[in-house]
């Protein structure tokens, strides 16, 4: 534990000088814990990286809401978008900031001022302050320990068995994780069933593609490319003016990981040539839709009949097929899947996702996707072939069973 002490006091104080010298008030309360609770009473803290762990979480908090509304909820993140995706649900009772840094005093001070009753933390984001010092159950949901965190962990075998011994309840996202788990110090009662949360993915149900839009976007014309990283746009941009070629009414959604690179994109669209609204700006209709939002990709899902998963042609590791598999898409992707390996290896086993690597690949899987019959029997294949056999009941049955009665 000195050594984890020293690591992150330092990470702590580099961390809030370079908020302080940005002058980021906000973001530095929010990291020293600082901030005060919305609303009083006893609070359960779920904590996600960003986006991706926050929308896996979704399914399970709407559940906990219906189940237990006197608890409320502090849901923290690592990023400002994750943040900005929580508040953008509107859920009531719920609270959403940035996570405190894990220095026992920041930690203590959190636990205090919300009432921490209970700490649910999502797949690999194991602090072990904020383990240590709840003062009620610990929940891990979505497990993930790969080979590389074991070694890091194993450098430190008395503080992860500490921490892990802590833990209440933990689902692993696979079998390699769980067993990784059990090897650090999990104990073996407090292992739960295997279980990708991103596969229980649910769309808002507010979120409904509205009639100009599916004018706008016919499905079996429309393809989207999602979550896109640097580099990824003009690959993008690439295979759709080659694609349209041969498929002159094809539209292109184009969603961005990180808005805040709207302006970039757009200047890609425009020395292009190519027509685009932006859907922040209210626009549609266009041949590109520049989806330059938080919170909507359901709309874009659910338009599209082929979808590019982004972060494949980089070296971010992909973004989750989960969401274009309930919505039927076919799913094209890139080589580097590494933060999605599983789910991936079954998708190609069952031949329900085409591999692409450069514009000119993408650009003729669109064209051999023209008709729609393809599109949805490749799509029909993924949803078969990614189906659990667990789902959301049996995991809120046993968190709940952990939760503090009212």
């Amino acid at each position: 534990m000195g050594l984890y002490r020293v690591l992150i006091t330092l990470f702590a104080l580099w961390q809030m000088a370079r908020l302080a010298l940005a002058r980021d008030w906000s973001a530095l309360a929010q990291r020293r814990g600082t901030v005060l609770p919305d609303n009083a009473g006893p609070h359960l803290w779920l904590h996600a990286a960003s986006n991706g762990e926050l929308a896996s979480a979704r399914p399970l908090l709407l559940a906990l809401r219906a189940a237990r509304a006197d608890l409320g909820v502090l849901i923290t993140c690592n990023s400002a978008t994750g943040v900005a995706l929580a508040k953008s649900w509107g859920l009531p009772g719920l609270s959403a900031h940035l996570a405190p840094l894990d220095l026992t005093r920041f930690v203590r001070r959190v636990m205090r001022h919300w009432q921490i009753v209970a700490h649910v933390t999502m797949e690999a984001e194991i602090w072990p302050n904020r383990v240590l010092l709840c003062p009620g159950p610990v929940m891990v949901l979505g497990g993930r320990m790969s080979e590389g965190s074991a070694r890091g962990w194993g450098y430190a075998k008395r503080l992860a068995r500490r921490v892990l011994a802590r833990i209440a309840f933990l689902s692993a996202q696979d079998t390699g994780s769980r067993d990784r788990f059990l090897k650090l110090g999990l104990r073996a009662e407090s292992c739960g069933p295997v279980v990708d949360l991103k596969a229980l993915y649910a769309p808002p149900p507010e979120q409904v593609p509205d009639e100009a839009l599916r004018n706008a976007y016919p499905r079996a014309s429309t393809w989207l490319a999602a979550s896109t990283h640097v580099g990824e746009e003009q690959v993008v941009i690439e295979a759709h003016l080659e694609a349209r070629k041969a498929r002159p009414d094809l539209r292109l959604i184009l969603a961005l990981r990180h808005p805040s690179r709207a302006e970039e994109v757009a200047g890609l669209l425009r020395a292009a040539g190519l027509t685009f609204g932006r859907r922040s700006l209210g626009d549609s209709g266009a041949e590109v839709l520049l989806a330059d939002t938080m919170g909507e990709m359901a709309l874009w899902y659910a338009l599209a009949g082929v979808v590019f998963i982004g972060g494949t042609l980089t070296d971010r590791g992909g973004h989750t097929p989960y969401e274009p598999t309930f919505f039927g898409a076919a799913i094209l992707h890139g080589p580097d899947l590494r933060n999605f390996q599983k789910p991936f290896a079954v998708l190609k086993k069952a031949g329900a996702a085409q591999e692409i690597s450069d514009a000119a690949a993408l650009a003729a899987a669109l064209v051999a996707l023209k008709d729609p019959a393809r599109q949805r029997d490749m799509g029909t294949q993924a949803q078969a072939a990614l189906r659990q056999d667990t789902g959301l009941e049996g995991l809120m049955e046993r968190i709940l069973s952990l939760l503090p009665k009212s």
